[in-house]
C-alpha cells in the first residue's frame, strides 16, 4: 500500500496470470498456449517486413488486417475491431457498453479478469453460479441486467455452450452479449453467425490460442457497425495505435495458411481425446472441454498437493484456490511428448 495511491488503486484486486517462470525450464501446461509455432508463413511475413517502416506509427485502424479478417469470416470491415490482445478489446467494451446503473452479469467460475475490470471501472455486477455440472445455465441470465458476458466455452472449466442456447440468452435481453470465443477453434459453435440477426451482440476472439500468435498481442471484435463504432470511440480516448505493424503482419500471414492452423487444431484436439483418456485410467474425474486444456479432480488426491508435486517434477498446471473448484486442476493440452511425459510423473506421484 503507497501513500501515493488513489482510493480507486488501493480498493483493486488486480488479475493474476498463470506463471511464466524464467528461471528453470518447465514443461507449461498452465497458461493454455498453443504448443506448436505459428504458421511459417508468419515467420516469413516477419523476416520481410521493411525495417524502414517501424520509424513510422502503424494504421491506427488496423486496415489490412481489419480487411483480411473480414474476408476470412464474410464480415465487412466496419464489422471489425481490432485490438492489442482480447484483453484489451474486453476493456474497452466494458468501457463503451456498460453504463453502471445495473449489474452486468457473468458466470461466477470464470475468467477472472471479467469482476478485475469491473473493480477498475466501478461498474456494478453479479456472478451467476454455474449449475452442479459446472456448466451455465441462460435460463439464469433473464432479466433485468446492464450487460451480459458469456465466455463460450467457459474457462477454466472448459464446457462450452451451444449454438441454441447463446440464441436463446439474445432472444431475452436487449443489453449488450459479449461472446468471449478465446478457445472457440477447439470444438465449440461460434455465435460469428448470430451476429446478423442481434445488434447486441460483440463476439472477441484471440490470435493468442488456435494461431499461436500470444506473445503478438492481437485480439479482435466481431459485431454490428454501432458497437465496433463505440469500441472506436473508446480506443481512439485511450491510445489511438495499439496494434504494431509487426504484429499485424503476423495476423495477416496466419489467416493465409489455412492449412496450417487446421493441421495444429486436430493435433491438439486429438492430444486433448488422449489425455482424457490416460487422465480418467488415472482416477480423474474429467469434465467435458471443448478447448485446449482438460479441467480435471482427482477421486483423493488433493489439487494443491498435485499441483506442488508436479512443479517439483518440473511440470507446470493450474490451480485456482478458489470456491467449488480449489480441488481442481487446468491442464493444457500441450505437444503429445509433454502430455505423455505428465501422464509419466503423475504415476510417479500418485
Amino acid at each position: 500500500m503507497s501513500q501515493f495511491w488513489s482510493d480507486l488503486v488501493q480498493q483493486l484486486d488486480p488479475y493474476v496470470p498463470g506463471e511464466q517462470p524464467q528461471d528453470h525450464q518447465y514443461i507449461k501446461l498452465n497458461t493454455n498456449e498453443n504448443p506448436y509455432p505459428p504458421s511459417p508463413e508468419v515467420a516469413k511475413a516477419i523476416q520481410g517486413f521493411p525495417l524502414d517502416s517501424l520509424r513510422r506509427y502503424p494504421d491506427p485502424e488496423s486496415s489490412d488486417l481489419r480487411k483480411a479478417l473480414a474476408g476470412y469470416f464474410s464480415l465487412e470491415p466496419n464489422q471489425i475491431f481490432i485490438g492489442n490482445g482480447s484483453d484489451e478489446v474486453l476493456a474497452h467494451s466494458y468501457q463503451a457498453f456498460f453504463s453502471g446503473r445495473d449489474p452486468i452479469l457473468f458466470p461466477d467460475i470464470s475468467y477472472s479478469f471479467y469482476p478485475a475490470y469491473c473493480s477498475l471501472y466501478q461498474i456494478k455486477y453479479r456472478s451467476i453460479a454455474l449449475d452442479k455440472k459446472l456448466c451455465v445455465d441462460v435460463s439464469d441470465y433473464r432479466g433485468t441486467n446492464g450487460g451480459i458476458i458469456i465466455p463460450n466455452p467457459n474457462a477454466p472449466t472448459g464446457i462450452a455452450l451451444s449454438l441454441d442456447a447463446i440464441r436463446e440468452l439474445l432472444q431475452n435481453t436487449t443489453s449488450v452479449v459479449i461472446v468471449d470465443e478465446a478457445y472457440v477453434d477447439f470444438g465449440a459453435e461460434s455465435a460469428l453467425s448470430l451476429i446478423a440477426d442481434f445488434p447486441n451482440l460483440l463476439v472477441i476472439q484471440t490470435f493468442s490460442k488456435s494461431r499461436s500468435l500470444a506473445g503478438m498481442r492481437l485480439g479482435y471484435a466481431l459485431g454490428q457497425p454501432e458497437l465496433i463504432e463505440g469500441l472506436n470511440r473508446v480506443k481512439n480516448s485511450f491510445n489511438s495505435y495499439p496494434v504494431d505493424c509487426l504484429a499485424s503482419a503476423a495476423a495477416i500471414a496466419s489467416l493465409k495458411d489455412e492449412a496450417w492452423f487446421q493441421q495444429c487444431r486436430d493435433r491438439i484436439i486429438s492430444t486433448r481425446g488422449w489425455l482424457e483418456i490416460a487422465l480418467t485410467d488415472l482416477a480423474f474425474k474429467v469434465y467435458p472441454s471443448a478447448s485446449n486444456f482438460l479441467f480435471v479432480q482427482h477421486a483423493s488426491f488433493p489439487a494443491h498437493d498435485l499441483h506442488q508435486k508436479l512443479k517439483k517434477a518440473g511440470i507446470l498446471v493450474r490451480y485456482f484456490n478458489l470456491p467449488r473448484i480449489d480441488n481442481c486442476l487446468r491442464i493444457t493440452i500441450g505437444s503429445k511428448n509433454e502430455c505423455g511425459r505428465l501422464i509419466e510423473a503423475l504415476k510417479q506421484i500418485l
